[in-house]
Order: C-alpha cells, then structure tokens, then sequence
C-alpha cells in the first residue's frame, strides 16, 4: 500500500454519527441498512454496512460511529450507500470504531 500525503489525507471528512435505525438487508447476510444522524448541520442520511455477521440491527440503534462522510455514494444491492462506517477487523468480523464517550452528532474527528 502506497503512502498519502497529510494533505490528501486532509479531504478525508471523518465524523460522528448516531444510529437512528437499523434493518438488514433482504437477501444478504453482511449487509445492513442504517440511517443515521449527523447533527443539525448535515443532517440525517443512510449507510449500507457490511456488519451483519457481528451485529444485530437491534444492538446498534443508539450507538455512535465514525464514518467517511464526504466519500461518492455507492448502490448496494439496491440500496444507496451515503457513507462509510469505520470498523476495524479481527478473524473477519467487523469491530465497529465508536467514541468513548458521547461526543456532539457531526462531530469532526481529527
């Protein structure tokens, strides 16, 4: 994997967010839908994550994340993607990346 410079690493708007709701994806395993709240500023907005091997949609309504908030959106299995969750990975299955304690909705992260 090749370096980036600090200031391409800069256009990477990381924020926090809560999840406001969670279902899972009709046809898929990994895949769940959130809609999730970035504050008043950006508002409310949906992600497609591929968490639902480790996660129940009943276990992440009301925890906080960090997301990519400025990545293109992506369709999914139908389903547009406004964002990106940050987890980290242990014998493939997803550790969600939260702060540890509650920080403002939309938050940025630095």
């Amino acid at each position: 994997m090749e370096n980036i410079t600090f200031e391409k690493f800069k256009e990477t708007e990381l924020k926090v967010a809560t999840i406001l709701q969670a279902e899972r994806v009709d046809g898929s395993d990994k895949l769940v839908k959130l809609q999730i709240d970035l504050g008043v500023e950006f508002g409310q907005r949906q992600i497609v994550a591929g968490i639902g091997l480790a996660y129940t949609p009943e276990d992440l309504v009301g925890k906080q994340i960090i997301i990519v908030a400025n990545l293109e959106p992506k369709i999914l299995m139908g389903l547009e993607s406004q964002g990106m969750l940050l987890a980290a990975s242990e014998n493939s299955l997803p550790i969600l990346l939260t702060p540890d304690k509650p920080a403002p909705k939309g938050c940025e992260v630095k």
